[in-house]
């Protein structure tokens, strides 16, 4: 078998394992989210930064709700990592964002974060006080979900069907889920351009 095969083929077997049931969870916190006046604040490290950054869009333009990354302001980013260290570089920034219990924090994350292994430790902190302020927690993450499956509100966990790719589909269908979210009828607001150019049936 190709590798290109190989990959598909995992790729098809993590949707056939996905459950239906956690997604449809998020929908429901991410829509009591913006009905009752909250902000969505999505964070992601690495790959996952890129993916929160497009997800900002999506959930804004789609779905209507107010949302943000602390990763697309770098200057801020870099600042606070130089100035106070990686670990507090999201709590500090939603602590000035006064995150409070109206709103929703949004994880993407392949491991969800692991305080005593030294991964992402700006997840947990973050999480820490999103919990501690009220505020709702949803997870996509892979493998175990770490921190982020524990705590969360609503979760989903991508399968892993090969442990030499957890990476790249994690990521992946960090993108293929919330685009799954912001299509949701219980969320969507505003049609996507081709969708509205499109002849009528």
């Amino acid at each position: 078998m190709s590798y290109a095969a190989q990959h598909l083929r995992e790729t098809a077997e993590i949707v056939s394992r996905l459950n239906p049931a956690d997604c449809e969870q998020c929908v429901a916190v991410l829509r009591a989210t913006r009905e009752r006046g909250g902000r969505l604040f999505i964070l992601g490290v690495g790959g996952s930064a890129a993916n929160a950054s497009h997800a900002v869009n999506d959930f804004r333009k789609i779905a209507g709700l107010e949302t943000y990354a602390p990763t697309d302001n770098v200057s801020e980013l870099t600042a606070r990592t130089n100035d106070e260290g990686w670990a507090t570089v999201f709590v500090e920034w939603l602590r000035t964002s006064r995150l409070n219990a109206k709103d929703c924090v949004m994880v993407f994350s392949v491991g969800g974060g692991n305080l005593e292994k030294n991964v992402s430790p700006n997840l947990v902190t973050a999480l820490q006080h999103a919990k501690q302020v009220g505020a709702s927690v949803i997870g996509l993450v892979g493998k175990d979900g770490g921190y982020t499956a524990k705590v969360a509100d609503a979760c989903v966990i991508v399968p892993v069907v090969n442990a030499s790719n957890v990476t790249p589909h994690s990521e992946a269908f960090q993108a293929v889920i919330w685009h799954l979210f912001v299509s949701h009828p219980a969320l969507k607001v505003n049609l996507t351009k081709w969708e509205s150019v499109a002849p009528k049936a």
